[in-house]
């Protein structure tokens, strides 16, 4: 197997990361809630590697792929202090608003 798809399915795969990346950076605009916001967030990174992984496929390369590892490892780590994040602001505020955050001082 030579690893190239024909270019249609290539471009549904194209179409799947768009519109996974257009949700969540619709998503993060719109909503206040930290939690939902940091969703979309991940769901941007979903889009991304999507993308990645079909045009490694594409090419009949592991680069894409190998890129992928590290975008997962940075989501992993996002999502771990993100956690961290919503717990201090609601045990400081006891609410999940975003605007909350400009209100905390040091």
């Amino acid at each position: 197997m030579t690893g190239e798809m024909p270019s249609f399915v290539l471009s549904h795969f194209l179409l799947t990361g768009a519109v996974l990346f257009a949700l969540g950076l619709i998503g993060f605009v719109t909503r206040r809630n930290l939690i939902i916001m940091f969703l979309c967030t991940e769901l941007m990174f979903q889009g991304v590697v999507v993308t990645l992984v079909a045009f490694a496929f594409h090419h009949g390369n592991l680069e894409g792929q190998t890129f992928v590892i590290f975008v997962l490892t940075i989501a992993a780590a996002e999502a771990a202090l993100a956690l961290a994040l919503v717990v201090l602001l609601f045990r400081r505020r006891r609410t999940l608003d975003a605007a909350a955050w400009a209100q905390l001082q040091g």
